[in-house]
């Protein structure tokens, strides 16, 4: 039977635009099989936000279907919330803030379940300074003396209550002072602390502000103290800052660090887990043009720091790789 042509108009148009919606369809598809990595990072100011770009950058050129981004934010404590709330993919946090996240104490009412490891990424390391001039010369000199111990309540301050316990010091026996880096670095040039504590990457401005006008001494922490707090706060790695960091400054300085730790959620499949780490540690070298601390980033320590979190098992598979 003969169609009249008008109604043949009408039938092929109709299949022409059935025929579109279904490619439309398959294209919709094809977008949601897009890998899209939101990077949780930190302030615009500080270290996470750029090196964090460099990490999406390599991603985006190395891994096939990946969009990444990173994305500025209040850093660990936040991006752990944003990992937890799936909004989301990866974040850069510090690993002592993803111990308490994933046990649930300090500043975590309950455990964080859905988080995994990536990488370890480079050290941020206890530094406990003092003027060359002060008499103080190890941390048993402490007790009496003013002690900016970092603004109350951060990482920082934490970390100096574990190490003054390991050294049986509280601070009954310190006139403390909670103070922000850079408030710390201005008493400590005023004269109105006699120490004060820094956790960042060296060399740190603040730390370098007053060597650049005062002779600074950077006190150790004692090796038998590293081994306790190492056993008792997994978090912790020993670390050396080398000799010429600072003005003025002399001879090598036994410490620990906490690292800065790459960190997703259970919804990362392991093999885009794989790849991402091989992204990030076969391009250190454009992740350094971000950020010098990026130097500091390692294959052989990328799993310093991480025995307390469950890894990714990609991105464990690609750092056991030889």
């Amino acid at each position: 039977m003969k169609l009249p042509k008008v109604l043949k108009r009408v039938l092929t148009a109709g299949l022409a635009l059935a025929m579109a919606v279904g490619v439309a369809g398959c294209g919709t598809g094809s977008d949601k099989s897009e890998n899209f990595i939101n990077i949780a990072t930190g302030g615009t100011a500080g270290t996470y936000y750029p090196i964090g770009g460099a990490i999406a950058e390599v991603i985006n050129k190395d891994v096939n279907g990946a969009n990444a981004a990173a994305q500025s934010t209040g850093a660990s404590v936040a991006n752990i919330n944003m990992l937890a709330d799936g909004q989301v993919e990866m974040a850069i946090v510090q690993n002592d803030i993803t111990y308490y996240a994933v046990n649930g104490t300090d500043m975590f009412d309950k455990k964080i379940e859905n988080l995994r490891g990536m990488a370890s990424l480079y050290p941020e390391t206890v530094q406990i300074v003092t003027l060359s001039d002060s008499g103080i010369m190890s941390l048993n000199d402490l007790k009496g003396k003013r002690v900016a111990v970092g603004a109350a309540g951060s990482g920082v301050e934490a970390n100096i209550r574990q190490i003054l316990k390991a050294y049986n010091i509280t601070y009954d026996d310190i006139d403390e002072q909670f103070l922000s880096f850079a408030e710390g670095a201005n008493a400590l040039k005023d004269g109105t602390v006699d120490v004060a504590c820094v956790t960042a990457g060296y060399p740190t401005a603040s730390i370098q502000d007053v060597a650049s006008q005062k002779k600074i001494r950077i006190l150790p922490i004692d090796e038998d103290k590293i081994t306790a707090l190492t056993i008792d706060y997994p978090f912790y790695t020993r670390t050396v800052i080398p000799g010429g960091t600072y003005q003025g400054f002399e001879g090598e300085i036994p410490s620990v660090s906490v690292m800065a730790i790459l960190v997703a959620t259970d919804k990362m499949d392991d093999k885009t887990g794989y790849d991402v780490t091989k992204a990030i540690f076969t391009n250190v070298d454009k992740l350094a043009q971000a950020h010098m601390a990026a130097k500091n980033i390692q294959k052989k320590t990328g799993l310093a720091g991480m025995g307390f979190i469950k890894m990714n098992s990609g991105a464990e598979k690609f750092l056991k790789e030889q």
